[in-house]
């Protein structure tokens, strides 16, 4: 079995936005959000570079990253440790998340590689709500779609 269960899918899936944070030339953080951040499999994260320089840059330069992807209506996520490697156009694994986002969003969209991310570990991303036991998912979904109108 794999790094990555089928609750983290669930909530990769669901958060529809990861944050891809890596470190620049200078040793300062860079965090960039990705829409395009999906489970290949049960090792491996994949996201493409359609406008990422300085993540991209940072990457060639140092390969570790974490991707950061909270659900905000559970109000939990995980954070996904790894390293990156590039795919290009022809590539497997460039094609399926490409394929995955022409189907989702249409064509028009900038797609120049993808980068898949061996997982080396995923922790846990959860909200205080639930380590003082003063809700359960579904209170903390209904009091957000309450406060904020969102379902």
């Amino acid at each position: 079995m794999g790094v990555i269960d089928e609750d983290m899918r669930s909530i990769v899936d669901s958060a529809k936005l990861g944050f891809v944070a890596t470190v620049c030339a200078d040793g300062s953080p860079n965090l960039s959000p990705k829409g395009t951040v999906r489970v290949y499999d049960d090792d491996h994260l994949v996201f493409l570079n359609q406008a990422s320089p300085g993540t991209v840059a940072n990457l060639r330069r140092d390969p570790r990253l974490e991707i950061n992807v909270v659900d905000f209506l559970k109000r939990r996520g995980y954070r996904f440790k790894g390293t990156a490697e590039f795919h290009g156009p022809g590539s497997t694994v460039f094609e399926w998340i490409h394929d995955w986002l022409l189907a989702t969003q249409g064509p028009g969209y900038p797609a120049i590689e993808a980068v898949l991310v061996s997982v080396d570990r995923a922790m846990p991303v959860d909200s205080p709500a639930y380590q003082f036991g003063h809700a359960t998912e579904s209170e903390l979904r209904a009091a957000w779609a309450k406060t904020y109108g969102v379902q």
